[in-house]
């Protein structure tokens, strides 16, 4: 069994020979530890080292060639921090989001994904734009502007929410028509979860969010592409919503994070929904030993396997997490259940 038939597997709730793995997406600074620890001239020479099942291959702002080099959201606040209000900080007419220059898809050209997706191999090609649109929201008002506004200007919530999502909707569907076969996994990811519980309630959430999260879904399963929800924190309050909205697998099990565990999950979930993650990043993968390490994953193997994919509780690894431990990590997941 390859890497993208044993991961297509996992997902699918039928009967891999093991369970998946996937490294993660180590930040920019760690990787240079890495290359060093492992003595290997580059990141994909780590992840065959490995045995890394999965690629994360994806279109984003590089394939966005607006004629004025402009970003696909044009908010001149995007990314500075989530709280910092963006161009709709103190909007309170719909109709100023309607004037808004908005993204035109037609300046798309996914050539250089596709070439990418291409030379994947027999190894599990996640994909799709990353639909961020919780985040976006976040960019665009403040979160706390758009948490208040949800209750205060809720036309101008929805009214923004969907403009990003129809670009992220249609923005999908070009590149999947172009994708076709290439893509095996629609992976996209929203952080709804704070350590605690959700950043916002859950009747919040069915209005704001899940409307337009399942048009999404749907539109990865009419690709028939298995889909993969990313979502740090405790979501497990919105859980029943999610797979009834049809998510096939969930990502990353922030393993701290409340109920979130492996085995809440395994007893409330097991037989709903594929797992990928559960490693925790916030003690065990910074200050554990390797074997300590071995056995978390033999832990949540135990739980969660067959239908998991062993992976850090957050993708995004930092410097302060050993090479030895991600070693440890990966010699453990690809030990026969």
């Amino acid at each position: 069994m390859n890497s993208r038939e044993r991961i297509r597997t996992i997902i699918d709730g039928g009967e891999p020979d093991r369970c998946g793995l996937w490294l993660g997406n180590p930040h920019k600074d760690t990787w240079p530890i890495y290359l060093k620890a492992f003595d290997l001239p580059d990141e994909e020479s780590v992840r065959r080292h490995f045995q890394d099942d999965f690629r994360w291959i994806r279109p984003g702002e590089n394939d966005y060639k607006h004629p004025e080099g402009r970003p696909i959201f044009d908010n001149p606040r995007s990314g500075v921090e989530l709280s910092a209000g963006g161009v709709f900080a103190d909007c309170e007419d719909a109709q100023e989001v309607e004037d808004f220059a908005w993204p035109n898809p037609d300046f798309l050209d996914f050539s250089h994904t596709l070439e990418a997706l291409d030379a994947a191999g027999d190894l599990y090609r996640a994909s799709g734009f990353w639909c961020p649109f919780f985040h976006n929201l976040c960019d665009f008002l403040g979160m706390e502007n758009y948490f208040i506004k949800m209750y205060t200007h809720p036309e101008v919530v929805h009214a923004i929410t969907r403009h990003v999502v129809d670009f992220y909707l249609e923005a999908n569907r070009r590149f999947f028509q172009a994708a076709g076969p290439r893509v095996d996994g629609f992976f996209f990811g929203n952080d709804f979860g704070s350590q605690r519980g959700l950043l916002i309630g859950p009747n919040l959430f069915d209005e704001f969010v899940a409307p337009y999260f399942r048009q999404l879904t749907e539109l990865g399963h009419e690709y028939d592409y298995q889909v993969i929800l990313h979502s740090c924190g405790s979501i497990h309050t919105v859980l029943p919503r999610i797979v009834d909205m049809g998510v096939d697998a969930l990502h990353p099990l922030q393993a701290k994070a409340a109920n979130m565990d492996a085995a809440t999950l395994a007893r409330d979930f097991g037989k709903q929904l594929a797992f990928m993650g559960g490693i925790d990043t916030q003690d065990l993968l910074v200050n554990g030993t390797p074997e300590e390490v071995k056995e978390d994953v033999r832990r949540v193997k135990s739980l969660l396997g067959p239908n998991l994919i062993v992976s850090p509780s957050h993708e995004a690894l930092l410097p302060n997490v050993p090479a030895e431990n991600v070693r440890a990590m990966a010699e453990a997941a690809l030990e026969q259940n």
